[in-house]
């Protein structure tokens, strides 16, 4: 119960912390959506690379969307700063990333296939973000 009330506390003393655990959990939801969309409603329209690479999106996109509600949330338990800025550049590369990808699978210009990088390296750095912030605590 201690905890429980301890966590509650936590909450109220990093709201920045419970936006952004919201925002992970609402990309999360739109990553299996976004699945859904493409293996029943894009499946017959798009040729099979488009497909896969609608597919790339999807998993990336839900993966993590994950991991941005994991740093999120431990952001609020520990206070860590790190992992809210892990959640945070981890919501910023699902958008560059995935919608990139999502673009490019839609039929939008190849040139855009050029963000799709900057969002990769974007959740790579979630992940070290991630990693500092552990190897602090």
């Amino acid at each position: 119960m201690r905890n429980n009330l301890m966590f509650v506390g936590a909450v109220r003393r990093h709201p920045a912390g419970m936006t952004l655990g919201t925002l992970a959990a609402l990309l999360g939801a739109l990553a299996v959506a976004a699945g859904a969309f493409g293996a029943h409603a894009l499946r017959d329209r798009l040729d099979p690379a488009a497909l896969a690479i609608w597919e790339t999106a999807a998993r990336y996109h839900l993966v993590h969307a994950l991991a941005a509600l994991y740093a999120a949330e431990r952001a609020v338990r520990t206070a860590d700063g790190a992992a809210r800025a892990a959640a945070a550049v981890f919501l910023v590369g699902i958008v560059v990333f995935g919608g990139s990808l999502y673009a490019l699978a839609l039929g939008a210009p190849r040139v855009l296939g050029a963000v799709a990088p900057v969002g990769g390296a974007t959740l790579i750095l979630g992940w070290i973000l991630l990693a500092v912030g552990h190897r602090r605590t």
